[in-house]
């Protein structure tokens, strides 16, 4: 299935080496496509990990075991195969993955858990054990490569690959952050949305790398949506090597703990910004801005009403200056909002106040805006001071070929 490239795509970043990671690529042949489908990365012995994962309960043997992993703070390799999500496969799909992580395991002498394995792709058929066995003895002996390369290689129905980076300093010294990312369907917010893969040199305690990875996601991963369908092989999985030598991060107290946050949010926003623009047929991105909530997460919540009505998304992509849908979903979340209290705005421009239509309500700016491609949706509900950002993009029907053609 040949997919242009989407107009909100992004050039791929100048990420930076990380100390104490070797990417590397190769071809398994899950699909029938002439490109490589498996990323690997080895990672420096004493790298902690941290993880989120999807809360489908359809998930994979992958995300299974990968939470458990996760739970015991070490990794030494991550491998990832595109084209055969491996859920919904039984007993046969957990054995391939045990396949992987044992073989991985004997190459670099450590244990199991220590091999962190991501299946993407069609669910329902087992990860064939022979193309997995042959494919990662090509991988451990392919030549190191690039971060452009290995995002490329974990891409499904993506047209552009994805990925970001950003810098601490911590103290006296600079540590770096790199991630890549995969996902434009089956996206909503039930971490994870995607697979995203976060490398740093920094040196962070496994404990309170997961409560920043998981801080993050609440503020990124989790606020995004493309169709509202939620993968049954959701992860984002951060990396920290701790060859850059800082002191290591164990609290938020420990210095330089809030410079280094800072830059992994900032890597997670990019990252999940970078998956809307490659949503499937997004002509559109839209930016959903909720004040005035009971709390942050109702006004989260409202949100993602809005962002996954079909209504809100269709009338964006026709340029529809149509605020009726936003009340409408509004009012569909379940969640606490007064219609006499409700003011709805697009790109700077309120089209209604206090839960009435503006008597000087101008629409051509608001039409204009709508042209764009890069779309802002104001709604405050006036109840208390709850806030939240989510994103999302338009509903074309680029999403219906794409996902009707999805296996072929």
């Amino acid at each position: 299935m040949d997919l242009e490239r989407s107009p909100l795509a992004r050039p791929f970043p100048d990420l930076p080496a990380i100390a104490g990671v070797t990417l590397r690529t190769a071809r398994a042949g899950y699909k029938n496509w002439e490109r490589a489908d498996l990323t690997f990365a080895e990672l420096a012995a004493g790298t902690s990990v941290a993880g989120v994962f999807t809360k489908s309960a359809c998930a994979s043997s992958e995300v299974e075991m990968g939470r458990e992993q996760a739970r015991l703070g070490a990794a030494r390799a991550l491998i990832v195969n595109a084209g055969n999500s491996n859920a919904f496969t039984g007993i046969r799909g957990r054995e391939a993955v045990e396949q992987i992580m044992a073989q991985v395991a004997e190459a670099l002498t450590c244990e199991p858990s220590e091999v962190f394995v991501s299946s993407t792709g069609v669910i329902g058929v087992p990860l064939p054990k022979d193309k997995a066995r042959a494919g990662v003895a090509a991988v451990l002996q392919a030549e190191p490569c690039g971060w452009e390369e290995a995002a490329n290689a974990i891409g499904t129905t993506d047209t552009f690959t994805k990925g970001a980076q950003a810098a601490a300093l911590l103290g006296e010294t600079r540590v770096e952050l790199a991630g890549i990312i995969k996902g434009s369907g089956m996206i909503a917010p039930d971490m994870a949305t995607m697979l995203g893969y976060i490398f740093t040199d920094a040196a962070v305690a496994p404990g309170f790398l997961q409560a920043m990875l998981s801080k993050a996601n609440t503020e990124t991963f989790s606020c995004i949506t493309v169709d509202g369908d939620t993968s049954t092989s959701d992860t984002v999985l951060a990396f920290a090597t701790g060859k850059a030598g800082n002191p290591p991060l164990a609290s938020w107290e420990d210095p330089g703990a809030d410079a280094f946050y800072a830059a992994l949010l900032q890597v997670c926003r990019d990252l999940a910004h970078l998956v809307v623009r490659d949503g499937e047929g997004a002509q559109k991105f839209i930016e959903i801005a909720v004040t005035g909530a009971e709390s942050d997460e109702s006004a989260r919540r409202v949100g993602l009403a809005i962002a996954n009505s079909p209504l809100v998304k269709t009338a964006i992509a026709g340029g529809d200056a149509n605020w009726g849908r936003v009340v409408m979903a509004v009012g569909k979340a379940g969640e606490p909002a007064d219609r006499d209290e409700l003011s709805i705005g697009f790109g700077g421009t309120w089209a209604a106040k206090d839960g009435q239509p503006l008597a000087d309500y101008d629409e051509a700016p608001v039409a204009e805006h709508l042209q764009g491609q890069d779309i802002r949706i104001d709604v405050d509900l006036g109840i208390a001071e709850g806030r939240a950002t989510v994103w999302t993009c338009d509903l074309t029907h680029g999403y219906i070929s794409i996902n009707a053609d999805y296996r072929s």
